[in-house]
């Protein structure tokens, strides 16, 4: 069932349109958004998105659509909790719904080609993003990809998405990634070492859902993994290897200075 609501006043004056979503809710005990949270829609195209996100019986939201063409439409007004990140965790914070805003942008995903965002979609999200975290008072560290705060159950979105531009125009934070060696596989569940020790402390300080720990496990695999398909997508393998490390405390570094 489609439940019919009232058209509101849209939050950014990059949005085009609006289309009411009936899965939203007042954030929990009043907070203010301090993160905002990428997506891929993961569907064939943006209509039937935005149809689906509109949705009771989705039981999920959000608060933008960015569609193929780079236009804009809100669903959930910025004050209010939309439900796109699920089961996830970012500093130690486990309701990143009401902590968040979510933006999701079409693209079929890795289940169906995974083809390149347009310019058009990239320009659209840095304006959108911009002017979110402008009047949120968002550092660009708290601008994230789905995979960053869902480890291990989502990976977008992705590999693919242009990082680098975005953090050209001052949204989210990106530093150069050492250079991938082909003779450095480095090393994967079960390794232990100062290396690891170093890796998993500094995935944590730096907002992952990681227990500080001596050897690699499932959770630290998939968090690596997340790490590389943000910040490293050149090799997205879930193993430790120097420019994995490398980058990591490029990251870290940069993010504290």
């Amino acid at each position: 069932m489609n439940v019919a609501l009232a058209p509101f006043k849209p939050d950014s004056r990059y949005v085009e349109h609006v289309h009411p979503a009936v899965n939203r809710e007042e954030r929990r005990d009043g907070v203010r958004p301090h993160l905002v949270i990428l997506h891929y829609t993961g569907m064939a195209t943006a209509q039937k998105a935005i149809d689906w996100l509109s949705r009771e019986e989705s039981r999920v939201s959000c608060h933008y659509v960015i569609d193929e063409k780079g236009a804009v439409v809100q669903l959930v007004p910025e004050s209010l909790r939309a439900w796109h990140a699920g089961v996830a965790s970012w500093r130690g914070e486990t309701d990143i719904n009401s902590h968040s805003v979510g933006i999701e942008i079409q693209n079929p995903g890795h289940s169906d080609g995974y083809p390149a965002f347009s310019r058009h979609q990239v320009s659209s999200v840095i304006a959108l993003t911009r002017d979110i975290c402008e009047r949120h008072a968002i550092a660009p560290r708290d601008v994230l990809g789905h995979s960053d705060v869902a480890v291990g159950r989502k990976i977008d979105p992705g590999e693919r998405f242009p990082w680098p531009v975005l953090a050209r125009h001052g949204v989210g934070h990106w530093v150069r990634p050492a250079p991938v060696r082909a003779d450095d596989l480095g090393v994967g569940l079960g390794a232990v070492g100062p290396q690891v020790k170093e890796a998993s402390s500094l995935l944590a300080d730096y907002g992952y859902d990681l227990e500080r720990c001596v050897r690699i496990d499932d959770k630290m695999v998939k968090v690596l993994t997340a790490f590389q398909r943000h910040f490293r997508p050149r090799r997205v393998d879930g193993r430790l290897d120097i420019s994995t490390l490398k980058t990591l405390r490029r990251l870290v570094q940069s993010a504290d200075s």
